[in-house]
């Protein structure tokens, strides 16, 4: 069973009504989702428990309950859902909250005004206000202490004020309920701020579609009605409505809202696009491959949401100290009214109200609330960032991690082989050797580039297609070539203009040609750069044409990604089942340590090795590597990588860049230190005045103020991290080996 719940404010409103339900005959595994107000239950087929029965005792709580019958993810984005989203669009005083305490200022007010009016019936005045602004709280926690939540803040507020009331102190006691209601106000408006970077991932994918329909018709229908291979038109200035690849059309896409890239994408036919990125200057047609409840947006939102859901080990502890700090309370306040009476002879009324002050004080809003605001505020920053982190565990423990160990292909590398020399050799000249074809005087090159591309023509091997580009882009002319084929594993095999030609390894081209000293040191000189070396030879000739050098090369801010992690004491260490000559050569050029020639158990074991000794983060991109981030104290996925890797880790780093690695370390960092100041914060407030109270330099109304105070303070200084900027910038650049 699925509901919305309307009027949760903190941590502590998940605790009451998960009491209260568990309570129940027949319900189980309940989970409440603070960030997105959401109820998920089991009832027992036959249960003595109804339906109805788990409305009445929410409402009973003071919680708002409706029934929510679609998708958690599909309902964000749905058009439908409109009346979910109105609480959140009103203003604070058309809340039912702010009401209250509009009410209750109207009622103050007027009895202020009545006392002076009528002074001899000032306190009855009150007394009226009074009973009448906290009888909505003594209900409340009348019906919590029937559902087990027995102290809970409205019990403590509940027995203060009317104690107060009891020993003829209306004022204060009016005072008290007024700044209770203005605290829980505030409560309520910093919850709806926590919430919103959902609600503004929600926003981003439009909630209609241009559908094309077989006969070229078009139609707007809401996204949620797309399924999967329809086609959608998608014009200028549009978003797009859902993930899908282009089959008609070419433009510049703006990626940002997904990725958070500013600079736009051009994408054409075949390219793949994303739901809420915004199309700038072409139209397209797009045939849908997920459908709302699945597109990247959607699997965002559901992710945030399952990580604010959970709790990091200091709001569990936290949590866990709550439960017995109240009642402690109790017990203490009810020392402080009986003790000093009985053992000193002291004024009965004096010590009642200083133990009543004491209960005020002692209320564990603030505490209570200084971690998940703080660790809501990181999640929500980080997914504005790219960083999406899945829950609050990891958060807090990517902080604590002193090594980084990186896969390399995919990770600190593009994933992409790329053409980095071309060698050709001819009986004038023994070697005429360019770089990324910038020699346009040297004919042999390209002409050995051009055999090059056409004998890998047709292959869908990486390095022949990284091939056929480099001469694509070269503008060489590629010679058609035929009698294609290839030996599984070694070479490709093609002829051209009556000539039979052979593309292999050094390895094989040893065996099948005549590769002169020279020559054999040429390749070898290649490979100690950790290039993979490609030969060219004529089959029947035996006589080597020449060489191509590829290399998967290193991501732009790969050299700046280790240095920022560098300069904040993290370790770097690159693990690759490539061969050592290119894990060596890559590994040189970065500055870190490295491990080569790895299947996925040796990553295992190594990360095993180093777990004994520190907290490690693994970051990957593959298949292979989801063992890997499953074992690490905390797994992070490129966001181009495959989809078991992204599910695996607990960390998914969207825009697949290595110096986000800094920034995440810098952002859970920052949010430890917010909790931190929270929690010395709430707790310092708090002794000063449980001092003040018990010598009797303050009282109610102050007590009332220095709570709210601290927890209004703890709620603004856990928005403080919304303003994150990231790892503090490198001072000197990092050095890039060429």
């Amino acid at each position: 069973m699925k509901y919305h719940i309307e009027g949760m404010d903190c941590a502590s409103c998940i605790g009451k009504i998960e009491t209260a339900l568990k309570r129940m005959p027949g319900v189980s595994d309940v989970q409440l989702n603070f960030a997105t107000e959401t109820l998920e239950l089991n009832l027992a087929p036959g249960a003595p428990t109804q339906a109805s029965d788990i409305e009445k005792t929410i409402k009973s709580l003071g919680f708002g309950i409706s029934a929510n019958t679609g998708q958690q993810t599909v309902s964000a984005i749905d058009i439908d859902s409109d009346n979910q989203m109105a609480p959140q669009d009103k203003r604070w005083w058309q809340t039912q909250k702010g009401k209250q305490v509009v009410g209750l200022g109207i009622l103050m007010g007027s009895a202020y005004a009545l006392s002076l009016l009528f002074p001899a019936y000032g306190i009855w005045v009150f007394a009226i206000a009074v009973i009448v602004g906290v009888f909505p709280f003594a209900r409340k926690a009348l019906a919590l202490a029937k559902t087990g939540s027995f102290f809970s803040i409205e019990t403590l507020m509940s027995v203060a004020v009317l104690g107060a009331l009891i020993i003829g102190e209306a004022e204060e006691a009016a005072a008290v309920v007024f700044l209770f209601s203005i605290g829980e106000l505030f409560e309520s408006i910093a919850a709806d701020r926590a919430r919103a970077g959902i609600r503004a991932l929600s926003s981003l994918v439009p909630k209609s579609a241009i559908l094309l329909d077989a006969q070229g018709g078009q139609r707007n229908v809401p996204v949620t009605s797309l399924q999967v291979n329809d086609l959608v038109l998608v014009r200028p200035g549009d978003r797009v409505s859902a993930d899908g690849s282009i089959v008609q059309g070419a433009s510049s896409l703006d990626d940002s809202p997904v990725t958070g890239e500013s600079v736009p994408v051009a994408k054409t036919m075949g390219d793949n696009v994303f739901a809420g990125s915004i199309n700038i200057d072409g139209v397209l047609q797009v045939r849908v491959e997920k459908t709302a409840a699945d597109n990247t947006i959607s699997r965002i939102i559901e992710l945030v949401e399952q990580a604010q859901a959970s709790k990091a080990p200091t709001a569990r502890f936290i949590e866990k100290f709550s439960r017995y700090y109240t009642p402690a309370v109790m017990a203490i306040a009810a020392l402080i009214i009986i003790i000093p009476p009985l053992a000193m002879g002291g004024d009965w009324s004096t010590w009642l109200y200083r133990g009543l002050a004491l209960l005020l004080i002692a209320c564990p809003c603030a505490l209570v609330l200084s971690t998940p605001a703080a660790i809501a505020s990181g999640l929500a920053v980080g997914a504005r960032r790219g960083l999406l982190i899945k829950g609050g565990s990891a958060l807090e423990t990517i902080g604590q991690v002193k090594t980084v160990a990186f896969d390399k292909t995919g990770t600190l590398t593009e994933g992409k082989p790329r053409v980095t020399d071309v060698v050709a050799f001819t009986q004038e000249d023994s070697s005429i050797q360019g770089q990324n074809s910038q020699d346009q005087g040297s004919q042999g090159k390209d002409k050995v580039l051009a055999l090059f591309a056409s004998v890998e023509t047709g292959s869908s091997h990486p390095l022949a297609e990284a091939i056929v580009s480099h001469a694509k882009a070269a503008k060489v002319v590629i010679p058609v070539a035929s009698k294609a084929s290839a030996t599984a594993g070694k070479a490709v095999h093609a002829t051209i203009a009556g000539r039979a030609l052979a593309i292999g390894s050094p390895v094989y081209a040893a065996d099948e040609a005549s590769i002169s000293a020279e020559q054999q040191a040429q390749i070898e000189a290649l490979q100690n750069e950790g290039k993979t070396v490609s030969v060219l030879f004529d089959e029947q000739s035996r006589e080597v044409l020449g060489l191509v050098a590829l290399r998967d090369e290193l991501r732009d801010d790969a050299h700046e990604g280790v240095a920022q992690l560098k300069a904040m004491g993290v370790r770097s260490v690159m693990l690759t089942g490539d061969n050592r000559l290119t894990a060596q050569a890559l590994a040189s050029n970065l500055d870190v340590e490295w491990e080569a020639e790895l299947l996925p158990e040796d990553k295992l074991r190594l990360l095993n090795e180093m777990k004994n000794n520190s907290k490690i983060a693994m970051v990957g991109d593959g298949i292979n590597d989801a063992p890997a981030l499953a074992t690490a104290d905390v797994g992070i996925a490129m966001g181009g990588g495959t989809d078991v890797a992204i599910e695996t880790a607990d960390i998914a780093l969207l825009k697949s860049r290595v110096t986000d690695m800094a920034h995440l370390i810098a952002l859970s960092r920052a949010t430890m230190r917010n909790i931190h100041q929270n929690v010395i914060f709430a707790l310092g407030l708090k002794g000063v005045f449980l001092i003040t109270t018990v010598f009797g330099i303050t009282g109610l109304w102050i007590a009332v103020l220095a709570d709210a105070g601290a927890t209004v303070l703890v709620t603004l200084n856990a928005l403080r991290l919304l303003r994150f900027k990231g790892a503090p910038p490198l001072v000197t650049p990092p050095k890039v080996v060429k």
